[in-house]
């Protein structure tokens, strides 16, 4: 479904069945010279009709059309190899997470060892069922962005902005000029982005935490996001988010009290806003997620010294300073 949510700025919604996130919003830039899109959908059928009909529906020519992904995650890139067949020209995302969408090897053996960390069996590491699409196998060619790049589309001038957390090298577009901001699942309406794990070197809720306060500070009249609603008021949505995670964080230090957790039992002793009552019942997806989730936090408990990681017959768990 086209809507112009700005001049010459078309939000293509385009529906995930079976996915709790509903849609993703394709935003489509144009211009009498040059186009972009903003995401693309999973990697399916029904994800390629609907953006393949929003782009008839504006006549865009694909061979004056350039891809921006904000991030690697598959409902935002999954499209990217189509496009690209069907003459898109250049493709762009960062460095960071256009490796990651490359390096499928070094992303699946990271999965598997995640699934250890998890509990969880290792041959169901990517079973996300079919909704969730279906993977690059050839590596993409992509045009890395940094930040304070320009993308300039008739009268708009786009900024580059680095927003990472989400995913290591999530990227956003701002124009100073109409306020304008990209934001991909940065910052979204109603729900939570999920933040997971990426590594025990880093502290990616802090990360994340980190991006929040520097987009506040950005002027911004439309937050376009890639979920849900587009945001009017972008600070008090970030409030809201970053009382969230420190709300999470104190529900884990009560929980904590009880004894040492592994990452999935963190996660089964959680509240999470969803309609499954018992942690059994949840999708893989979904308990996948929500470990991946409860694991960045107990992380960033470790890296500020309030709970402990220990290693114990292979297996991790975490707890309360002795």
């Amino acid at each position: 479904m086209i809507t112009e949510v700005y001049p010459n700025i078309f939000k293509n919604e385009i529906p995930l069945p079976k996915n709790p996130l509903k849609a993703i919003n394709s935003y489509i830039i144009i211009s009498e010279n040059r186009n972009l899109i903003i995401d693309t959908g999973f990697n399916t059928e029904e994800c390629l009709t609907e953006l393949t009909k929003g782009l008839e529906e504006l006549n865009i020519d694909l061979k004056k059309t350039d891809l921006l992904i904000t991030h690697m995650h598959t409902d935002h890139s999954g499209l990217a190899p189509a496009l690209k067949k069907s003459g898109v020209q250049s493709i762009y995302f960062s460095q960071i997470d256009g490796d990651l969408f490359n390096q499928t090897s070094k992303r699946d053996s990271f999965y598997h060892t995640l699934n250890q960390i998890f509990g969880f069996k290792t041959d169901n590491s990517l079973r996300f069922g079919k909704e969730f699409g279906t993977r690059l196998v050839e590596p993409l060619e992509f045009s890395p962005l940094i930040e304070g790049n320009e993308i300039i589309l008739g009268d708009y001038c786009f900024e580059v902005v680095d927003i990472p957390g989400h995913t290591p090298g999530h990227i956003g577009l701002y124009e100073r000029k109409h306020r304008l901001f990209f934001c991909g699942d940065h910052v979204l309406d109603a729900i939570t982005p999920n933040i997971s794990f990426w590594g025990f070197e880093q502290d990616i809720l802090s990360t994340y935490l980190n991006s929040l306060n520097k987009l506040y500070q950005y002027e911004i009249d439309y937050l376009f996001t890639a979920h849900r609603k587009i945001i009017r008021d972008h600070q008090k949505r970030i409030i809201e988010l970053v009382n969230h995670h420190e709300e999470r964080l104190k529900e884990i230090l009560l929980i904590l009290q009880d004894g040492k957790k592994t990452a999935s039992e963190m996660a089964a002793a959680m509240h999470w806003d969803v309609s499954h009552k018992k942690w059994e019942d949840f999708p893989h997806s979904q308990k996948w997620f929500a470990s991946g989730e409860a694991l960045s936090h107990l992380e960033h408990l470790v890296h500020i010294g309030l709970v402990d990681r220990i290693d114990k017959n292979e297996k991790l768990f975490y707890g309360i300073p002795e």
